[in-house]
């Protein structure tokens, strides 16, 4: 962990839960796919602010496998934005020697959506700073479903013993296999659950809960987050 911001702790890995984008439209009378686009630009200016901080690994949960029951048009116009959002999200990283990565299963969408995470991933592969990680078509329980899947698959293979199998085997079938778990979850617009994010990876992670609604966060909002996090006693398995 790097220690700046008048000696407080930055956490390496920050993740967050971008809730609240429909509330801050309905406060002013607009369409929900402008609050979606509002914390499009939320997402931007966070990762820039996170940069700078020190913070090495952000991750945001973009898109859930429960977002698909939404009505088609407000997921048609989110793909929409996605698509717009990943060509702006490049010039972003590679003016903050950025690296993309995305998790999830991203066989669901168009073939032209899955093209750009590509490139996304591709084109930024090589930058050495943040590593912006974007859950899109995720859900935990879907991602541990499909690293059970391979798992089993690879034991019938006779690749892997089932008495082989440990905590550290298993982490490797998830999509966050190269990635630390999170030090600090930030969820925005004050609800209090995990909705199916991250559910393995979160077992030891301080968890901050915000009222603010996710297109007014800002700066102010991640630094009193990071103070929260710097006044917790953080114990794992009874051990200091």
């Amino acid at each position: 962990m790097n220690q700046n911001l008048d000696g407080m702790v930055i956490p390496r890995h920050v993740a967050l839960i971008l809730d609240g984008n429909g509330r801050w439209a309905k406060k002013r009378g607009l369409p929900r796919t402008m609050g979606h686009k509002e914390g499009c630009v939320t997402v931007e200016k966070t990762v820039e602010v996170a940069a700078r901080m020190g913070i090495e690994y952000l991750t945001v949960y973009g898109f859930s496998t429960e977002n698909w029951k939404r009505s088609s048009d407000e997921v048609g116009a989110l793909m929409q934005l996605f698509r717009f959002y990943m060509v702006r999200l490049l010039k972003i990283a590679s003016a903050n020697n950025v690296r993309v990565k995305m998790i999830g299963d991203r066989t669901r969408f168009d073939q032209d959506i899955i093209d750009g995470i590509n490139r996304l991933e591709r084109e930024t592969k090589d930058n050495t700073g943040l590593t912006f990680v974007i859950a899109v078509n995720y859900g935990g329980r879907d991602e541990l479903t499909r690293a059970v899947r391979k798992l089993a698959a690879d034991c019938c293979a006779g690749k892997l013993e089932p008495s082989a199998i440990t905590e550290q085997v298993v982490n490797s079938y998830l999509d966050t296999a190269d990635i630390p778990d999170p030090d600090l979850l930030i969820r925005t617009s004050g609800e209090l659950r995990l909705s199916n994010y991250l559910l393995w990876q979160l077992a030891y992670t301080e968890l901050y809960v915000t009222d603010c609604l996710w297109p007014d966060f800002n700066q102010e909002e991640l630094e009193k987050a990071i103070l929260s996090y710097n006044r917790r006693d953080r114990r794992f398995g009874g051990v200091k």
